[in-house]
């Protein structure tokens, strides 16, 4: 992984924080790869996307999403930190859950529970959860509807950068309704490309 920078060397601590996720064990489900990072919004920056394939069907995606981390040495008075995590994570979900009204509240719940499963500190979230209905009319009338989820979120990270790439992992095995791995229970690196 590179991560964009300004002209000259990057900051030790961005570079260990690079080595923290390249060194992440996520599970088997989980495809890992490095894309470019976003310009402009802070001097140094590494971004990864992933998807959630299924092991048992194949390569079927069951989810995806992005992680940006960005680095600030400034320190921006929103971030409360040098640091920011930037995620989005979707999923397609069962056509039932359209219309259940706790669906946003339960979207950020999983993002929290991730999070605080690990024992993670952080400071400054947000983000929004957004369900996208999908119907299907006249020539398309016999598609099912299709209801997907998206989690867009940001914090601050407080500790091991590379834990916290792998709560938001365990977010997007959530959404894509994998089961939880049993206490205990060490993932196997998954496939990096």
């Amino acid at each position: 992984m590179r991560g964009r920078s300004l002209p000259g060397e990057q900051p030790a601590e961005f570079a260990r924080a690079v080595s923290a996720l390249r060194d992440a064990r996520l599970r088997p489900e989980v495809r890992l790869t490095e894309v470019p990072a976003p310009q402009r919004i802070a001097p140094y920056a590494v971004a990864l996307t992933a998807d959630i394939v299924s092991t048992a069907s194949g390569e079927e995606e069951l989810a995806s999403g992005r992680f940006v981390l960005l680095h600030d040495p400034s320190a921006p008075g929103p971030w409360e930190g040098e640091w920011r995590a930037v995620t989005f994570a979707r999923a397609e979900l069962e056509p039932e859950l359209a219309s259940d009204p706790m669906l946003g509240a339960v979207g950020w719940s999983w993002l929290v529970d991730a999070l605080d499963a690990r024992r993670l500190g952080y400071v400054a979230e947000a983000g929004t959860v957004t369900r996208v209905v999908s119907e299907s009319f006249a020539g398309l009338a016999d598609r099912e509807p299709t209801v997907e989820m998206e989690v867009r979120a940001s914090w601050t990270p407080r500790g091991e950068i590379g834990a916290h790439l792998m709560a938001w992992s365990d977010l997007l095995c959530m959404i894509a309704g994998l089961p939880p791995l049993p206490e205990g229970v060490v993932a196997l690196p998954g496939q990096r490309r």
